[in-house]
């Protein structure tokens, strides 16, 4: 860290974020290409293998988050980041000729690992700008999340130039070349253009790095980077399967869309790093987890069309039946009105609906000439539930949770900046660490939700649980710091 934020500052920050959008675009790149790949089946797999393919790219990009953040505090970001970009150029290459499930996540493995890129630019970055600049400096580091978007927005598009329009589906093979050079031209970039800086702390050896790591706060941030980080990149791959299943959208819309959620993700990170070095990132926090279980609850309904049993019509004395038609029934001299079904109910989905709605008619259940007893049912009553779930409305729901997250990312990282500044590294690397294993374990555990449930809404279940799960511990550690330090207003507070 450095008490001045200079030019140098700014132009490795730019560096970084440039950086990190090309790497983040590429982490996210089987989100798009697996559900090209399978809905053209031109391989053969189903909801857990899909599930598989977008989750082992964030696994690599996971689990070595903290090593790499260590190496960056030890050598310094220059190198670290530059190698980086070259090497997962490789296996981003050889993914063009892949044939099979085991070869295609093989090379996912290796191309994953551009997602450590997220704990090298965090640690390289801080150690340019002062504490009080750090929310912001990595704010915009932050937002180039939205390398997932251009994903989401401009692969799906060169998917259908590549293979003309379907026609020549080994098109695809051209893809990961793309990917592959633009890897590999950020890297020398990096080698040619970036300031190698070391934070203080490089001098400590390895074990006395790790030491920040015994602390639960740790931990605990870990928890919510889970939640606003690692269910965005999931959500980022999850969304385009989930448009072209349950909406019926072709892939480069339903890339449009997801592009919606994961772009302002990204952006606004920057704006949550401001908010943040303004407000306090426990504030944020407190709203970011706030809105996130509202808005997952709101996600939560599917879209239904339910019959039910009704009110129905009674015959209130005996008699003969001696008419029956869809608006009455008539017992002798007796007519019973029935509630006549409307042909409106045949178009709800041509209609822009925003809550459930309801319909009730009556079905006669008796012939002419039938004898009837007293209280014998004439008529059934059916009730019809139809929730349309639609598609912009929730396309819209889902951009304000993500642009939450996006806030929520920014706070996780101004608390590491506040309380290890000179372990940014180690500590962001262990909660990135936490934080990616949502992303590879989320895309896996939809899948398998989807099949037990068959329910596309059932991940919103999985969100609004670890919402509340998240707003629960902070809150409760919030109090017990509170008590500690101020026990006659925890007293007033609680009463």
């Amino acid at each position: 860290m450095q008490e001045q934020a200079t030019a140098a500052s700014h132009r490795v920050l730019f560096l970084n974020t440039l950086a990190f959008t090309v790497c983040f675009a590429a982490w996210m790149l089987n989100g798009v290409l697996v559900t090209f790949l399978s809905t053209n089946q031109v391989f053969d797999w189903g909801p857990v293998e899909i599930g598989w393919l977008l989750g082992i790219p964030v696994l690599a990009g996971s689990l070595f988050r903290l090593p790499a953040g260590m190496l960056t505090d030890k050598f310094g970001g220059k190198p670290v980041f530059g190698a980086l970009l070259l090497l997962c150029a490789i296996p981003m290459y050889l993914l063009s000729s892949a044939n099979s499930f085991f070869q295609f996540a093989l090379c996912s493995f290796g191309f994953g690992l551009v997602g450590v890129s997220f704990s090298i630019g965090i640690a390289f970055s801080s150690v340019w700008y002062p504490k009080k600049f750090q929310g912001t400096a990595l704010g915009i580091f932050g937002a180039g999340n939205a390398g997932a978007a251009l994903t989401t927005l401009v692969a799906p598009k060169l998917l259908n130039i590549l293979t003309k329009n379907g026609a020549e589906l080994e098109g695809w093979r051209m893809l990961p070349k793309y990917y592959a050079a633009m890897l590999f031209i950020m890297g020398l970039i990096m080698f040619m253009f970036s300031i190698n800086k070391k934070p203080l702390s490089s001098s400590k050896s390895w074990g006395q790095m790790l030491k920040p790591l015994s602390n639960m706060r740790v931990w605990r941030m870990g928890l919510y980077y889970f939640l606003v980080f690692g269910c965005f990149v999931a959500f980022s791959q999850w969304l385009v399967p989930y448009f072209v299943s349950a909406y019926y959208l072709p892939l480069v819309t339903a890339g449009l869309l997801a592009s919606c959620f994961s772009f302002p993700s990204g952006v606004i990170r920057a704006v949550g790093g401001w908010m943040s070095d303004h407000w306090g990132a426990r504030k944020v926090m407190y709203w970011v987890l706030g809105i996130s279980i509202v808005v997952s609850f709101m996600l939560i309904i599917p879209k239904m069309d339910i019959y039910s049993p009704g009110q129905g019509v009674i015959a209130q004395k005996p008699g003969i039946v001696t008419a029956v038609d869809a608006t009455a029934i008539m017992v002798g001299d007796k007519t019973y009105p029935l509630i006549e079904r409307h042909a409106r109910l045949d178009n709800f989905d041509e209609k822009l609906l925003v809550f459930p709605t309801k319909e009730i008619w009556q079905e006669p259940a008796v012939e002419v000439g039938q004898k009837v007893q007293r209280k014998e049912l004439l008529a059934k009553g059916v009730t019809r539930i139809f929730f349309q779930a639609n598609v912009w409305i929730f396309a819209a729901l889902v951009f304000i949770l993500g642009a939450v997250w996006g806030i929520g990312k920014a706070a996780v990282y101004k608390h590491i900046a506040d309380y290890f500044p000179e372990e940014v590294g180690v500590v962001g690397g262990m909660v990135g660490v936490l934080g990616g294993l949502g992303g590879f374990f989320c895309p896996i555990i939809f899948g398998y939700l989807l099949k037990w449930t068959g329910l596309w809404t059932s991940c919103w279940m999985l969100m609004f649980v670890l919402s509340v799960i998240c707003f629960w511990w902070m809150h409760a550690v919030v109090s017990r710091m509170m008590k500690a330090k101020h026990p006659e207003s925890a007293q007033l507070l609680e009463h």
